[in-house]
């Protein structure tokens, strides 16, 4: 290899940045890494008491994991309502916030609700924060509500239109569709392959 090209390979290898992958918590190890996140940002940096960072809706919910290179760096919780949906508890490590992952998790989060069809995500954004999700989502305030308090923090309440998808999820999609497993619908599950077996008496 001659001295021209050694140090390009060098540098392209210091710029390469793995990629970040978002998928949903399926197993009690993804839960375990949702909940290793969430207590190093929320109970650690700000000192957010246990039981109100695990307030009792995490098993009616919908967890995001982002990943680096394999290594859990942030999550994000979605809850379901009649007539929207709810983003919750953005977690993301020091060292990687602000930027991909971030927004990584936030897009595959709308893109969840929009394809089960929900046309409306509500949030709640510290007030520094107003100006980002308005820029960056198309946010906007709610309309007579005021900011309000809890765990220590100042919070604005703020919506998000979604536009779900052709092939948004319905009372009419096919049932094999809507019995494979949260955001993996795409592709057949385990209960289609037990099809194949001969039904029961």
């Amino acid at each position: 290899m001659n001295a021209i090209t050694k140090p390009s390979l060098l540098n392209a290898k210091a710029r390469y940045r793995p990629p970040v992958e978002v998928s949903v918590a399926h197993t009690l190890n993804d839960v375990m890494q949702v909940i290793a996140i969430r207590s190093v940002v929320y109970m650690s940096e700000q000192d957010c008491p246990f039981d109100e960072e695990y307030d009792g809706n995490d098993f009616v919910a919908t967890h995001l994991i982002a990943r680096v290179g394999g290594q859990p760096t942030g999550v994000v919780r979605i809850r379901w309502f009649a007539d929207f949906a709810k983003l919750e508890r953005l977690a993301v490590l020091k060292d990687h916030r602000g930027g991909r992952v971030t927004s990584s998790l936030i897009e595959t989060a709308f893109a969840i609700a929009a394809r089960k069809g929900y046309r409306t995500m509500v949030g709640h954004a510290q007030p520094r924060l107003v100006p980002f999700w308005i820029r960056k989502y198309g946010g906007r305030v709610r309309v007579g509500r005021e900011n309000f308090l809890f765990s220590g923090y100042e919070y604005t309440e703020m919506e998000i239109d979604l536009k779900p998808p052709e092939d948004a999820l319905n009372i009419d999609s096919d049932p094999m569709v809507l019995v494979r497993p949260e955001g993996d619908w795409d592709r057949p599950g385990v209960l289609e392959r037990s099809a194949e077996r001969d039904a029961a008496e």
